[in-house]
């Protein structure tokens, strides 16, 4: 009988189970007793308890007073806002430099090898402080901030914005942009299906502008005549000494930013090339043929026949640049690593409860992410009639 290769297998397969069930027992109990021993109540009730503690740069109210679990909001909200904006702003130069790579003219395509090349081959943690301490820190400090004019201020404790203010009416403007944003997605398949049925083509792009802008716009300035200004900006004031008023956006934030995206952008430039390499020649030769040129070619033919390739290794570089942003400790910017395995960890000592949460967050951020992209690969994939 266990000779039986299907019986092996069970025996293999029960005793590893076994064996891992007993590892995390000895795992579990090892770290209770440790707890015990040092008099450290284990459990997550310290979520309710009150922080103590500022942060710097918040998206949702909260101040000292605030609760050990607010603050682990402010982190989670704080890194996923770095991972949003990196993923789009990184998608956008990668592709940008992958397609200038391959470009025809000599010295735009050796640029950009080099900025490939070079971003690459340095340690991200080595460019995230060369932004901060090279770039950010030298800018002038308040007192002498340079204005960019329309109420833009910069200095080395960031860059300070209008802030807008919103009336009971401005809901509406929001309204408005959802209208827009669904119009512009409806719009968008109906040319798609459009295309593939007659080959006629919509301006998706301008349409798409002129719903998601034009159309909050509208209403806005429509509000603004007949009622009150729904939407108003406070301005940032120069003062003597510091900058009153307006919305300050931190440096560490900027740094963190600009280095993700940089550094991610090399490895997407790398992938795009690969993928529209991957495309046959005689796509474009064919495209050529019907009397395409080379900017129509790369957006008809080129292009959508790339994401295929293009879009299982994009979603690593998109994972890797949401789990990267976990060096914004060296810099001090407060995202989920900084705030809860850093100040929530130290103040509570409960660290088995506080690295567990914060693995949590990033494997359910991971499969997410993961998952979207599937979706979008299948819808992309080439489907056999």
């Amino acid at each position: 009988m266990l000779y039986d290769p299907k019986v092996r297998g069970l025996v293999y397969q029960g005793a590893l189970v076994v064996g891992i069930g007993l590892l995390f027992y000895l795992a579990t109990t090892n770290a209770i007793d440790n707890l015990r021993a040092a008099r450290i109540a284990s459990g997550f009730g310290f979520l309710s308890s009150t922080s103590g503690f500022d942060v710097n740069q918040t998206l949702v109210p909260y101040n000292a007073t605030s609760t050990y679990g607010q603050a682990f909001l402010v982190g989670l909200l704080n890194t996923l806002l770095v991972a949003v904006i990196g993923c789009i702003l990184a998608t956008f130069l990668g592709f940008a430099m992958g397609i200038a790579r391959l470009s025809s003219n000599w010295i735009v395509a050796k640029t950009a090898m080099v900025y490939v090349e070079v971003i690459r081959n340095l340690p991200l943690l080595l460019q995230l402080l060369f932004w901060y301490i090279a770039v950010l820190r030298p800018l002038p400090d308040a007192r002498n901030s340079v204005s960019m004019g329309a109420g833009f201020f910069l200095n080395n404790r960031g860059l300070f914005v209008p802030r807008p203010l919103f009336a009971a009416d401005a809901w509406l403007v929001w309204a408005a942009l959802a209208v827009g944003i669904v119009g512009s997605v409806a719009f968008a398949v109906f040319a798609r299906r459009t295309q593939e049925q007659t080959g006629k083509q919509y301006p998706v792009v301008l349409t798409s502008l002129a719903l998601v802008l034009g159309l909050p716009l509208l209403v806005w300035l429509v509000l603004g005549l007949v009622t009150a200004n729904p939407i108003s900006f406070e301005m940032p004031e120069q003062q003597r000494f510091n900058l009153r008023g307006g919305l300050q956006v931190i440096p560490e934030f900027v740094a963190l930013t600009l280095g993700l995206v940089v550094y991610t952008s090399g490895f997407i430039a790398e992938v795009v090339r690969a993928g529209i390499l991957a495309v046959s020649k005689g796509q474009s030769e064919a495209a050529h043929a019907l009397g395409l040129r080379s900017g129509p070619t790369l957006k008809l033919v080129v292009i959508p026949q790339a994401m295929r390739v293009i879009i299982p290794p994009l979603t690593s570089q998109y994972l890797n640049l949401t789990k990267n942003s976990s060096l914004a400790v060296a810099i001090g910017y407060p995202d989920l690593v900084q705030v809860f395995m850093g100040t929530v960890l130290n103040q509570t000592g409960q660290a088995i409860e506080c690295v567990a949460i914060t693995m949590a967050v990033y494997l359910t951020i991971s499969l997410i992410t993961s998952a979207g992209m599937n979706i979008y690969n299948s819808r992309k994939a080439l489907v056999e009639r």
